[in-house]
């Protein structure tokens, strides 16, 4: 199952823990969109920036 990541909040004046992890899962920019492989490593990070993306699964 793939999931699809938008970054609809800005991580602009956020925990540099949060900033790091939109950057790894690939969000760099606003409204940008991710498609990523579902497993433990991407739903934890998921979970830290929760407050700023949505999230879609995909099959």
């Amino acid at each position: 199952m793939k999931l699809e990541i938008t970054l609809v909040r800005s991580v602009l004046g956020r925990n540099p823990n949060q900033v790091k992890t939109a950057h790894a899962l690939g969000l760099r920019k606003l409204n940008q969109t991710v498609v990523k492989e579902s497993n433990d490593a991407i739903l934890g990070m998921v979970r830290t920036i929760a407050h700023l993306v949505t999230v879609k699964e995909i099959a």
